[in-house]
C-alpha cells in the first residue's frame, strides 16, 4: 500500500475503501452489506456511512443467522442497526433447515457454519441483490488472498478463482449477466492490525467478547471453545474457567477463544503487534477441516 504525503496509512486505506463502496453503489442496482456484528463488518458499516454522508446508507444490511450465535453479538447487532437507522435483513439457517434446503450435521463436531452458504445464496436471489459487500481481508487466509476486490459469482453463486477479471490501477469491471452477482471486499488491503487501529481512531464500539473476560471453556483439537449447547462438549473434554477473548466472531459451534488479558482496544493492538498467527488460523475450527477448507467453501458460494 503506497502512502500519500500528508496522509497516514489509515487515511489511504479509508479513501480506497470509500471509493470502492461509492463505485459499486453507482454501478449495481441492488447492493447489500453483509453484517455479522464482527469488527470487520463494523468498520465496513462506518465506511459506508462516510461514503454517503450526510445522506443515509442507501442499501440494507444482511445477516446470515445460524441460530448458534453468541448472545452478546446478536444484542450488539440489533442495537447498532437500530442506532444507525439502516434496514436489517436476517436470513435464517434454521429456516433453511425447516424448508429442507439444507440438512443439519450431527455429532460432537457438528456446525452450521457451512450451511450458511445455501441460506446466503437464497437470500441474495430472493431479494434480488446483485452485489454483496463483505468484510473479508486478504491477510486472513490464503483463499481470501486470491480474491479480487470485485469478485464475480456465476449464476449458481459459485466462485472460480481462475475466472476473475484483472483490476489494474483500481479499475473495476462491474458488468454481470442475469443471475450473476458480485461479492465486493473494500477491506481487501487492510490487515487485522489496521482494522483495530481504525476502531481506535474512530472510537467504534465492538461486541464485548472481543475483550478479555472470564468464560467457561474447554479444549478441543487445540482450540478453546465456549461451553455452550452448540459445541456439544464430551465427557473427556473437561470445562474450566479462563480469562479469554475472541479474535473473530462466527458460529458459536466452531469459533475458538484465546487466553488473553487484553481488555481495551489499546491492549488488543499491543497484543496483535506480537502475534504471528492469523486470526482464522488460530481460532476457527471450520478452517482446519482440510488444507483447502476455505477455498472449497468459497467455490460453493461461501462469504
Amino acid at each position: 500500500m503506497l502512502t500519500t504525503p500528508g496522509l497516514s496509512q489509515l487515511d489511504v486505506l479509508e479513501a480506497e475503501s470509500i471509493q470502492i463502496i461509492r463505485e459499486v453503489a453507482a454501478e449495481f442496482e441492488r447492493p447489500v452489506l453483509l453484517f455479522s456484528g464482527g469488527k470487520d463488518s463494523v468498520v465496513l458499516l462506518r465506511l459506508a456511512g462516510k461514503a454517503f454522508r450526510p445522506a443515509p446508507v442507501p442499501f440494507p444490511v444482511l445477516h446470515v443467522d445460524t441460530g448458534h450465535n453468541f448472545p452478546e453479538v446478536i444484542e450488539f447487532r440489533d442495537r447498532q442497526v437500530a442506532g444507525l437507522g439502516v434496514r436489517l435483513v436476517v436470513a435464517s439457517v434454521q429456516e433453511s433447515i425447516d424448508r429442507g434446503r439444507v440438512r443439519e450435521e450431527r455429532g460432537p463436531r457438528a456446525s452450521r457454519n457451512r450451511l450458511q452458504t445455501v441460506t446466503l445464496l437464497d437470500a441474495l436471489a430472493g431479494h434480488g441483490f446483485d452485489a454483496a459487500f463483505g468484510g473479508a481481508r486478504r491477510d486472513e487466509e490464503k483463499a481470501r488472498a486470491k480474491e479480487r476486490v470485485v469478485s464475480f459469482r456465476d449464476e449458481f453463486g459459485q466462485w472460480d478463482p481462475k475466472n476473475q477479471r484483472p483490476e489494474l490501477w483500481n479499475l473495476f469491471n462491474t458488468r454481470i449477466r442475469p443471475g450473476e452477482h458480485a461479492r465486493v471486499f473494500p477491506l481487501s488491503n487492510w490487515t487485522e492490525l489496521d482494522v483495530w487501529e481504525y476502531v481506535r481512531r474512530e472510537s467504534l464500539e465492538l461486541p464485548a467478547i472481543y475483550f478479555a473476560h472470564r468464560r467457561t471453556v474447554f479444549e478441543r483439537d487445540g482450540l478453546l471453545l465456549d461451553d455452550n449447547p452448540y459445541t456439544r462438549r464430551q465427557d473427556d473434554e473437561p470445562a474450566f474457567p479462563a480469562t479469554v477473548r475472541f479474535r473473530t466472531v462466527g458460529d458459536a459451534s466452531c469459533t475458538g477463544a484465546i487466553e488473553s488479558g487484553a481488555a481495551t482496544v489499546g491492549e488488543v493492538i499491543e497484543e496483535l503487534r506480537a502475534t504471528r498467527v492469523t486470526e482464522r488460523g488460530q481460532t476457527r475450527a471450520d478452517d482446519r477441516v482440510s488444507e483447502a477448507a476455505m477455498e472449497d467453501r468459497k467455490r460453493e458460494g461461501y462469504f
